[in-house]
């Protein structure tokens, strides 16, 4: 099953401003540049991460937690990434203005609303009916986070998006034992697919290029620990 939520608003329209106080802004201000001393280079990437208020991913009891630089429970098993591994990840994925992007487990929607400031045209896919229903009921509350051609679907993330397929860029926010087929078919050429690749306790976060029909380059890079990949071309 498939369910789809689109927004129809401007990505420069973020939140209101009783949302999104003075004191926010400058822990935000703090964790982009405790990131930039950590190596993430990207200025895009960072004012990304400068502009999208974490603190509203969180429920509002945990918000004290927001602007730490850690995972952090969000329940079904799952986790808000830590902002490091969003910065890192987004940083390999290197989006252009314009690209479309399929985002492999929507989680929160927090990375999906960092996306959504380097590209209006984000789909995003979630195993699990439970986060898709609260991250979808999240966002219509606070739609300025969504931007038009954002797409929220429930379904199986390893097996992609076929029916909005092809994507110049896939971005996997969960550990998988080998990169999916189903995602390589669905790269542009020249695309490209950053994802944690490795067993239940650590991944290598990798980048495969798609640079023919049948042909791929693939970089590895850090080692992180990522929740797993569920589905049919996951973990089962």
């Amino acid at each position: 099953m498939h369910l789809l939520f689109s927004s129809l608003l401007h990505p420069t329209r973020l939140i209101q401003p009783s949302a999104d106080t003075y004191r926010h802004r400058g822990q935000r201000r703090a964790l982009v540049e405790a990131l930039r001393q950590r190596g993430i280079r990207d200025e895009r990437v960072l004012g990304a991460l400068a502009v999208v208020p974490r603190h509203l991913f969180f429920a509002p009891e945990f918000e004290a937690h927001a602007y730490q630089d850690k995972a952090f429970p969000i329940g079904e098993g799952q986790t808000i990434s830590q902002p490091y591994t969003v910065a890192y990840q987004t940083e390999l994925l290197r989006v252009q203005p314009g690209q479309r992007v399929l985002e492999v487990g929507t989680g929160s929607g927090y990375q999906c609303a960092v996306l959504l400031q380097l590209t209006p045209s984000v789909c995003s896919i979630e195993l699990s009916s439970v986060l898709f229903a609260r991250t979808r009921q999240r966002l219509l509350g606070q739609p300025e986070l969504l931007a038009t051609g954002a797409e929220l679907y429930c379904g199986d993330g390893s097996l992609g998006l076929p029916q909005r397929a092809p994507f110049e860029r896939i971005l996997v926010t969960a550990g998988a034992p080998a990169p999916p087929p189903a995602l390589l078919r669905q790269l542009t050429a020249g695309g490209q697919l950053v994802i944690p690749v490795g067993d239940a306790s650590s991944q290598r976060m990798v980048r495969i290029t798609r640079e023919s029909e049948a042909g791929f380059v693939r970089e590895e890079f850090e080692q992180f620990r990522f929740v797993p990949l569920k589905g049919q071309e996951g973990w089962g």
